[in-house]
């Protein structure tokens, strides 16, 4: 028997501005994440990632399309109506030292979520579930009374992740969540989030950049690029057999890439285009290696891989890349 999906996101579409100048951020972008799973959103800044996040957040309204959590369609849902959203759904912001409001203390930042929802009623309840929070996360009680100045990125990341799990939400967005972190502290937040997934039975729709943390992180990944999704599916077969010319120059530019790969200035040329005047057809095609005149005119729709079950790829040529992009 199947399991029904937390999140399903159909034909999702965000366009900023007017013509002449209309930012096209999001095209017909569709995709589930299942309950305690975790998808990762990979791709170049402008890829549409984090406002893919924030649409599902409604924080931003759609221009079209439909998202639905826990069976409840929620992208034209007034906001009166969303309070049970704000519960269900939180996000993980990437800059820890912007996201927190310097002036609170952590027990007013952590406990604001608590006052907004009703949870923990007075005040030895709220104190004791800030204090559990801060454990949860591998902080001390004693620092609820401190500013998140006295804290470094990593204890400011770790209170923004307790904040999130203050009113026992079921989805996490996680937009970047360690990319403004040293490197000696990303594998120490990454492994809390890790055992907070497997503790907490959390999905996550984990955003990020870099596929060596989203190969991680993450049972599924949706590769972006301007906008658009390119590849989706399971994490081990994308990273073992990346079927999109743009997924293998990510796994190409990756420091873990195999010897003797091609390398990434052979698979992309010149800079990713303006979303304000995306190419015709394939938006890739301007920086592919294997493009035809074909891709010039038609937008190529998911499909699937014969070989492997829920792997998709945007791609008019896909199915003769059996051995990579240079092949």
């Amino acid at each position: 028997m199947s399991v029904s999906p937390l999140l399903a996101v159909n034909g999702l579409t965000k366009h900023f501005g007017h013509a002449p100048k209309l930012v096209r951020a999001v095209e017909d972008v569709s995709f589930t994440v299942a309950p305690g799973e975790v998808l990762g959103l990979v791709g170049e800044s402008g890829s549409g990632k984090s406002t893919i996040g924030r649409l599902i957040l409604r924080l931003i309204d759609p221009t079209s399309g439909g998202i639905s959590f826990a069976g409840q369609e929620i992208a034209q849902l007034p906001e009166r109506r969303l309070r049970f959203l704000r519960r269900q759904a939180q996000m993980v912001f990437q800059d820890p030292y912007a996201s927190l409001n310097p002036r609170l203390r952590v027990r007013d930042i952590i406990g604001e979520a608590l006052s907004t929802h009703g949870l923990a009623r007075g005040g030895a309840l709220r104190r004791e579930r800030i204090a559990s929070l801060l454990e949860t996360v591998g902080l001390s009680p004693d620092h609820m009374a401190r500013f998140p100045h006295e804290f470094s990125g990593g204890q400011r990341q770790r209170i923004g992740i307790a904040r999130a799990l203050a009113v026992e939400p079921r989805l996490i967005v996680a937009d970047e969540p360690v990319s403004a972190l040293d490197v000696s502290v990303q594998a120490q937040v990454l492994n809390l989030m890790q055992d907070l997934r497997r503790r907490l039975g959390l999905a996550m729709l984990f955003i990020s950049h870099d596929l060596d943390v989203v190969e991680l992180m993450c049972d599924r990944i949706a590769v972006l690029y301007l906008g658009r999704i390119m590849e989706i599916g399971a994490t081990a077969d994308i990273c073992a057999r990346p079927r999109h010319p743009y997924t293998s120059a990510l796994m190409a530019a990756s420091p873990k890439a195999v010897p003797g790969a091609p390398k990434p200035e052979r698979l992309l040329k010149g800079d990713i285009p303006s979303p304000l005047s995306p190419p015709s057809g394939c938006v890739f095609r301007t920086r592919c290696p294997i493009a035809i005149p074909e891709c010039a005119k038609e937008v190529p729709r998911l499909r699937a891989m014969g070989d492997s079950e829920g792997h998709r790829v945007a791609c008019i040529r896909a199915e003769a890349q059996t051995t990579g992009v240079a092949a």
